[in-house]
């Protein structure tokens, strides 16, 4: 497959230049079974079991015999903890122990990420930009950069109001400068490139990134520098 070719813009919207993206990243064939069995085993394995009931053994009390075993008319019972009592032990109830985990294959997690990658490229979604600086870490600045991409590059008037306009921000090595500004921004989130995920990729639809980026993240994934 050839390489995808991909234009370059300034921060105020205007195309500089273009440039031709690794195949092996960014056009692959797209397979939604693998791309789903990767975004399931990551949410499984952040999610912590934190309900956990108590059964007989953990509940406080119960030292002693409620009543005689004979002779009160009553049921018998051994034990004020038992599951059949108000206050007792809980039965098949929520456990801590249980093991939530799943395993995917490095390499079949790397080509999900590949894949989605390329449907950020075929679905217009990947803005590149040649220099993705701020002087200051103030929103304001960031913001009005999202803005002159989102409507010049993407052609979304308002972002005010549309659910979609969620960004974000792959940034080639740590800045705290665009980090602090981009707190403030909703919907919108920064992440280093050699730290990619299925889900964050899926859970933003535009992904904005300076070009250094994609040598980043061909060196991280592909081991080339």
């Amino acid at each position: 497959m050839s390489e995808p070719r991909v234009d370059i813009y300034n921060i105020k919207g205007e195309k500089t230049g273009t440039i031709e993206l690794p195949s092996k990243i960014f056009a692959v064939e797209i397979n939604h079974d693998l791309v789903h069995q990767a975004v399931v085993t990551q949410l499984a394995n952040r999610y912590y079991p934190w309900a956990h009931a108590k059964d007989r053994s953990e509940v406080k009390g119960g030292g002693r015999k409620p009543w005689r075993q004979k002779g009160t008319g009553r049921a018998r019972h051994g034990s004020i903890r038992s599951p059949l009592w108000v206050g007792g032990g809980i039965t098949f109830g929520p456990r801590k122990e249980r093991v939530f985990k799943k395993k995917i294959n490095k390499k079949m997690k790397r080509k999900a990420l590949f894949m989605v990658l390329t449907s950020k490229v075929q679905d217009k979604e990947l803005i590149l930009v040649d220099n993705l600086e701020l002087k200051e870490p103030k929103t304001k600045l960031l913001v009005e950069i999202l803005k002159n991409l989102l409507k010049k590059v993407a052609k979304k008037k308002d972002s005010k109001n549309d659910k979609d306009l969620k960004i974000l921000l792959v940034l080639p090595k740590k800045d705290d400068k665009l980090i602090k500004a981009s707190r403030n921004i909703p919907k919108t989130k920064t992440i280093l490139a050699d730290s990619l995920n299925v889900l964050d990729l899926l859970s933003y639809k535009y992904l904005f990134m300076p070009k250094e980026a994609i040598g980043v993240i061909e060196q991280t994934y592909l081991g080339k520098k």
